[in-house]
């Protein structure tokens, strides 16, 4: 098995780096995240691999760090999650956040990820649930509500990143207040930004 590649960055895909190592290109699928910060062609990388192996096809997943490459191997353990959503799932929100809201059943949160409905959402966090370790630290994300995930799927719904609604989300104020004046400030956040 490839566990890991150190190689110099020969081409980016849309979801993808061709990394060269020994003079052989390895096609790397990797996260969004990922790829918006490997900008540069011919930059050295180091890459932490599962390699997906299926009847007819070999295909290789990348992650920045062997704690990511973790909690993408533990998201394959539930039926139904394939590679492309466990990418799909790294790739719209950081490894601690996605920890986080599998530890506190938070499906609103994970059913906000291109390609997870609410059912898939559920059975992560009812298989996962015991499973992930998360590290409480003064930047935890704090357990979200209701109106808190309906701000999330609002802004996620206007093309803005879980993390970027996280991030929004985090800037309002404490006191109640009704869905569509959270949105707004929400955007205000951004537009501050």
């Amino acid at each position: 098995m490839i566990a890991n590649l150190k190689g110099r960055i020969e081409a980016i895909g849309k979801e993808y780096l061709i990394v060269s190592v020994g003079g052989i290109g390895f096609k790397v699928y990797v996260p969004t995240s990922f790829l918006e910060t490997s900008e540069a062609i011919g930059r050295q990388v180091e890459l932490f691999t599962h390699l997906h192996v299926r009847e007819n096809e070999l295909t290789l997943y990348g992650c920045n760090s062997e704690d990511e490459l973790a909690l993408f191997e533990l998201l394959l353990r539930v039926s139904g999650v394939g590679p492309r959503v466990a990418l799909a799932m790294l790739s719209t929100m950081p490894p601690d956040s996605l920890r986080l809201a599998i530890a506190q059943g938070n499906a609103e949160v994970l059913a906000t990820v291109p390609g997870i409905g609410p059912k898939m959402a559920k059975k992560i966090v009812f298989h996962l649930k015991d499973s992930v370790e998360v590290q409480f630290g003064p930047e935890a994300i704090p357990f979200l509500t209701e109106a808190d995930a309906d701000v999330i799927a609002a802004l996620t719904s206007l093309g803005y990143s879980v993390a970027e609604a996280q991030a929004a989300l985090q800037s309002l104020p404490d006191e109640e207040m009704e869905i569509e004046e959270r949105v707004r400030l929400a955007l205000a956040y951004f537009a501050r930004g």
